[in-house]
């Protein structure tokens, strides 16, 4: 709508801080009109609003005025100076008046839900109604609406907890969160180091498993324990520290397995790194490190110098430029392991620059990662300790938080790591259905409310009792009677006991 302006006089006032077309409800309460008195008494100033009189503030040489809230239409302000008459009349001296509309209305929003995709590298269209809207924008992408409000947006991916906004011509916006389901297929998984791939009979056991259909996912590391990158990686920080060794093709693996029809999940280990932490420190950079209160590097049962600092801004993005260089490669899926502090006693360790607390931080991490992983196509899932239900804090994983902002959560549930006792088991090494069922109802509950899945890690190796086949089936199946219809294997030698179902 335009807005129009009448002076008296060529010496007459002008008026400030009316915006351009019409006015949103939004705008004109936070709008100040200035009325420059140019020469005269700024406190001879009269001012009217759709007639009636309204009050002003002198600000120096000039009148300040705050409509505040309006209802919709055009109104008219107005400002001028009065000056003397015959017998007490007064006449209008200089004067200017501005003409404007206000729309206080927003747009009326409709969205149909989206399509569910098995895949972050399938687009999907979104589409819907906005009815008195511009614009409908959804992040980076915008579009105008038909005449009857109609709109349709591609997006590149998945939306996931992503916002529509459908906005007038006066700014009035009507919002909507939108996600689109990602519905991927039942994981059922064996681990796989880079070694364990690059030796021919590992690697043929693993695929035997996948033409017997025991398994469709394959979850093979990316960067392992030692903090090893095992393919030709080209992340500029993995070549300067030496962590790259090309043990095995990355585009040849993820080209044969796809053409298998199967799945793949690339396993990183976040802070656990011995090789970034080693040369992080002897090149000065030891803000990269965990620390004790003496300003030397955290020592834990896992070496001397083991632990990069998850606080520190480098170290989070040498993770995620991994894991985003893995995601447009093709692997299907990024799993963080090790996404936590070492054990033992927090007031033994120091992260240099932290501004929240392990468990927070954690989780920030997570939320940093998401969407770039996402964006490269591949979802994003950390596998946690067992115990993290129950006792959060002594690894800095809270899974409530952490599930904001994964695809899956994939607890650790070995029957050999639980303490005796733990959820009423009185022995969970002999007990494997016991132990993985009874502690699934508890990860259940602690993802309530989010839309990560859970995906358990399953022991299929000795500790202290032997493991084969039947200790194997016995947590698969406690896993399904728990409602949780997936699991990933783990086996340090690649060896695996899953009998064909």
């Amino acid at each position: 709508m335009t807005i129009s302006s009448v002076q008296a006089e060529p010496e007459g006032l002008t008026v400030t801080g009316l915006p351009d077309g019409t006015i949103s409800a939004a705008t004109l309460s936070a709008m100040t009109l200035r009325v420059d008195a140019k020469g005269h008494d700024p406190a001879d100033l009269r001012l009217e609003l759709d007639g009636e009189s309204v009050d002003g503030r002198v600000d120096g040489g000039a009148v300040v005025y705050r409509p505040g809230s309006l209802p919709d239409g055009e109104h008219k302000f107005t400002a001028e100076i009065p000056v003397g008459g015959f017998f007490g009349f007064l006449r209008t001296g200089p004067g200017v008046s501005e003409v404007f509309t206000v729309d206080n209305e927003a747009p009326t929003l409709t969205v149909t839900p989206p399509q569910a995709v098995s895949s972050y590298r399938q687009p999907v269209m979104v589409r819907g109604t906005a009815t008195g809207a511009d614009r409908v924008v959804i992040g980076t992408q915008s579009v105008a609406p038909a005449d009857d409000g109609s709109f349709e947006i591609t997006m590149p991916r998945a939306p996931t907890g992503t916002e529509i906004v459908a906005m007038d011509a006066a700014g009035n916006k009507a919002t909507q969160a939108i996600s689109a389901a990602i519905e991927t297929p039942k994981i059922s998984s064996v681990h796989v180091t880079a070694y364990g791939w690059a030796h021919e009979g590992l690697r043929e056991d693993v695929l035997n498993m996948v033409r017997d259909g025991r398994i469709n996912t394959v979850q093979l590391d990316i960067k392992d324990e030692d903090g090893v990158v095992g393919y030709d990686s080209q992340v500029p920080l993995a070549r300067e520290s030496g962590a790259v060794e090309p043990i095995y093709d990355a585009r040849a693996t993820l080209r044969q397995l796809h053409d298998m029809g199967v799945r793949v999940v690339g396993r990183i280990v976040a802070f656990r790194d011995s090789t970034m932490a080693e040369w992080a420190w002897n090149s000065g950079r030891t803000d990269w490190v965990i620390q004790n209160p003496y300003g030397q590097p955290y020592a834990s049962r896992y070496g001397a110098i083991a632990f990069t600092n998850f606080a520190n801004p480098e170290m989070r993005k040498y993770n995620i430029d991994l894991a985003v260089e893995a995601a447009k490669l093709g692997f299907d899926g990024i799993m963080y392991d090790y996404i936590r502090r070492p054990d033992g006693a927090l007031s033994q360790m120091v992260f240099p620059g932290a501004t929240a607390s392990p468990s927070v931080s954690i989780a920030e991490f997570l939320r940093e990662s998401r969407d770039p992983v996402r964006d490269a196509g591949a979802d994003l899932s950390a596998a946690v300790f067992g115990v993290a239900a129950t006792r959060p804090d002594e690894i800095a994983q809270d899974i409530p938080l952490m599930s904001k902002y994964v695809d899956y959560i994939a607890p650790m549930l070995y029957p050999s790591h639980w303490n005796s006792g733990e959820y009423g088991v009185a022995n969970p090494n002999s007990q494997p259905y016991d132990i993985v069922f009874r502690s699934l109802q508890d990860f259940r509950k602690q993802t309530q409310g989010t839309s990560a899945k859970i995906v358990p890690w399953l022991q299929d190796f000795s500790l202290g009792v032997s493991y084969g086949s039947g200790e194997v089936a016995a947590q698969i199946d406690a896993a399904r009677d728990a409602g949780v219809d997936g699991y990933f294997l783990w086996s340090p030698t690649v060896t695996y006991h899953l009998a064909a179902g």
